[in-house]
């Protein structure tokens, strides 16, 4: 319960869920939970996103059909639609993170779950977001978006793959730096992590799935994951009413201190650094 709620806390801040996931696993005295663990629970948060941006995903599948040559609705939508596009700048915007998550998965469950390398990727990635918020021109809607874009969004997406990133941390910065609004950048920034997400989790759970063996089993990964649901669900209604109004300073002085506090209990002996210990 206590993992599943930082989960569903952390998952769309931009302050990396599988930061505070490695972190709390290891102070409650379990070791590391794993990738595997942190991808199924993270099937739980997507399905907030899921219901939160229904109506939007419905608009953009019908549109996305719509527009396509063939099949039993084509050319029913002008292929230039704002929706069909956005279809499209998804499944672009994906591409890399399944591509680079099938390479590098080996060192995904292992060398990138080092405590310090998460601390460092907290603590550069937040001073990147932060003057991206300052330098920001944020004039640009979701309506702009453009093939070069979501294939930046994507790229800046992929970088989450290393604990201490920030799925929702990386594309938002890369949007800013885009001249992308806030709200336009976390907007597509939950969007495009619905394939990427969903495709993780259920992956891993029927590839790896979760044994014996695992620090976390498969009934409590389950009720870690609804857990995560209901609590993301109230944090992702929060964050997108915070930054039409706030910038990410807090956020930032937050994933510089988590650092400072990570590497301090690496030293002083409290954690071990790398993963499974």
């Amino acid at each position: 319960m206590v993992l599943g709620l930082v989960q569903g806390l952390t998952e769309f801040l931009p302050i990396s869920s599988s930061a505070h996931l490695r972190l709390t696993s290891g102070l409650l005295g379990i070791g590391d939970v794993g990738a595997a663990f942190t991808a199924i629970t993270q099937i739980g948060t997507e399905a907030a996103v899921i219901i939160i941006y229904r109506r939007k995903i419905a608009a953009i599948i019908r549109a996305w059909f719509g527009a396509l040559p063939f099949g039993p609705w084509k050319n029913t939508v002008a292929r230039d639609n704002p929706d069909a596009r956005l279809g499209w700048y998804v499944i672009l915007g994906s591409i890399p993170i399944v591509v680079l998550g099938l390479l590098l998965e080996d060192a995904i469950d292992s060398v990138f779950r080092n405590l310090l390398i998460v601390a460092a990727m907290l603590a550069i990635f937040g001073v990147i977001l932060g003057a991206a918020d300052m330098t920001a021109r944020q004039t640009k809607p979701l309506e702009h978006m453009n093939a070069r874009d979501a294939v930046l969004f994507g790229l800046a997406q992929s970088l989450a793959l290393v604990p201490g990133v920030s799925r929702s941390g990386g594309t938002i910065t890369a949007g800013l730096l885009m001249g992308y609004t806030r709200r336009a950048a976390a907007d597509y920034s939950f969007l495009l992590a619905i394939p990427a997400v969903l495709g993780s989790g259920f992956y891993k759970l029927f590839k790896d799935g979760l044994g014996a063996e695992a620090p976390v089993s498969l009934p409590l990964t389950a009720l870690a994951t609804a857990v995560a649901f209901v609590v993301a669900y109230v944090v992702i209604l929060w964050f997108l009413n915070l930054i039409t109004t706030r910038s990410y300073a807090p956020f930032v002085i937050y994933r510089v201190i988590l650092a400072a506090v990570i590497v301090v209990l690496v030293l002083t002996g409290t954690l071990t650094a790398t993963a499974g210990a």
